[in-house]
């Protein structure tokens, strides 16, 4: 059998809910967080769990402990796994990064993959230190399943490289919600097959949320 990766993304925070950069800045979840991320721990109660590893930060930690908890696991802090450090941009509103660094913002809304802010990360940086974490992940937990939290643009990043897609492209054309879900196995570190992406079913019956601005300038219309 394949080695199995149910790969999340943490719940929601206030500074989620603000459209804030947050890469580096050690947020709680927010109430609504962590009503989805019970809502995911309950959706995966009954599902094999061998293994849990999570960004260090506060909310990635928070969210892999709710849901290791009915299958008495404990994650093991990784850090290659944290969010993109947006350096000088961390705790700033997209409105107004775009005001004050309009130039840089531009270039990095244009290649993400290579352009970071000042004191910050480009996704090149990002994959240099999590790619080679997930792979040591499938190697040791060989035909076993596994848990792992991490962030938004780490999630995107990691699956557009190890499908294979372009991941200049990687905000435009890949979303990550909070607490969403994507199940990947692996034949080898190298070879993974997507067998469900940012699944969330399981906000099912659950206060609507609200709509996230944080896809790209390209996606600016959310009924569109």
């Amino acid at each position: 059998m394949p080695t199995r990766i149910y790969l999340v993304r943490h719940g929601a925070t206030e500074l989620t809910a603000e459209d804030r950069f947050a890469g580096s800045t050690d947020v709680p979840l927010s109430e609504q967080g962590r009503t989805q991320v019970r809502a995911l721990a309950a959706r995966l109660r009954c599902d094999s769990l061998d293994a849990v590893f999570a960004s260090p930060m506060g909310r990635t930690m928070e969210t892999a402990r709710i849901i290791a908890e009915s299958h008495g696991l404990e994650p093991t802090p990784e850090p290659g796994l944290r969010e993109i450090d947006y350096g000088h941009w961390e705790g700033l509103t997209r409105e107004q990064v775009a005001a004050d660094f309009a130039e840089e913002y531009s270039a990095w809304q244009e290649d993400p993959l290579t352009s970071a802010p000042k004191g910050g990360e480009s996704g090149i940086d990002v994959l240099a230190r999590a790619l080679p974490v997930m792979r040591r992940i499938v190697h040791d937990h060989h035909d076993r399943s596994v848990l792992v939290v991490a962030h938004k643009g780490t999630n995107r990043l990691l699956v557009s490289s190890l499908l294979g897609f372009d991941a200049r492209g990687y905000r435009d054309r890949l979303d990550q919600s909070p607490a969403g879900l994507t199940i990947l196995d692996f034949a080898s570190e190298v070879r993974a097959r997507l067998r469900l992406f940012n699944d969330i079913s399981h906000y099912e019956g659950l206060p609507a949320r609200e709509l996230e601005q944080r896809l790209s300038h390209w996606w600016s219309d959310p009924c569109h």
